[in-house]
C-alpha cells in the first residue's frame, strides 16, 4: 500500500520560502519493473482545479510549471524515500493545499496516489 505523508507547510509573508516535504513508503523510487514513475506537487487553491507545481518523471525528468519556474525546486532523497519541493519568492495567489503526488507502475497497471494535502498560505 503507497502511503504519501506531506509537512512544511504554514503562513508566510510574500516574498518569503517554504519548503515542503513529502515521505513516501509503500514504493521505491529505483525500481526497474515495478516503483513510482512520477513524483512530485500538485496544489489547488479555493473554487480552482488541481494544478501541477512540479513533477519528476522516469525517463523524462522534471516538469515546472511555467508560473513557478525559477522560483520553486523539487528534489529526492531515495535513501529517505522523500520528495522536497523549496517554494522561494512565493506570492500571495499561491495560497492553496499543496498535494503529494506518486503515480506507481504496479502489477495491475500504473495507479495515482495522493497525500492528504498541506495548507500553505501567502499573507500579502
Amino acid at each position: 500500500q503507497v502511503q504519501l505523508v506531506e509537512s512544511g507547510g504554514g503562513l508566510v509573508e510574500a516574498g518569503g520560502s517554504l519548503r515542503l516535504s513529502c515521505v513516501i513508503s509503500g514504493t521505491t523510487f529505483t525500481g526497474i519493473a515495478f516503483g513510482a514513475t512520477a513524483v512530485g506537487w500538485y496544489r489547488q487553491a479555493p473554487g480552482k482545479q488541481r494544478e501541477l507545481v512540479a513533477v519528476l518523471r522516469r525517463p523524462s525528468g522534471t516538469v515546472y510549471s511555467e508560473s513557478v519556474k525559477g522560483r520553486f525546486s523539487i528534489s529526492r532523497d531515495n535513501a529517505k524515500n522523500t520528495v522536497y519541493l523549496q517554494m522561494n519568492s512565493l506570492k500571495p495567489e499561491e495560497t492553496a493545499v499543496y498535494y503529494c503526488y506518486v503515480n506507481n507502475r504496479e502489477g495491475r497497471g500504473n495507479i495515482d496516489y495522493w497525500g492528504q494535502g498541506t495548507q500553505v498560505t501567502i499573507s500579502s
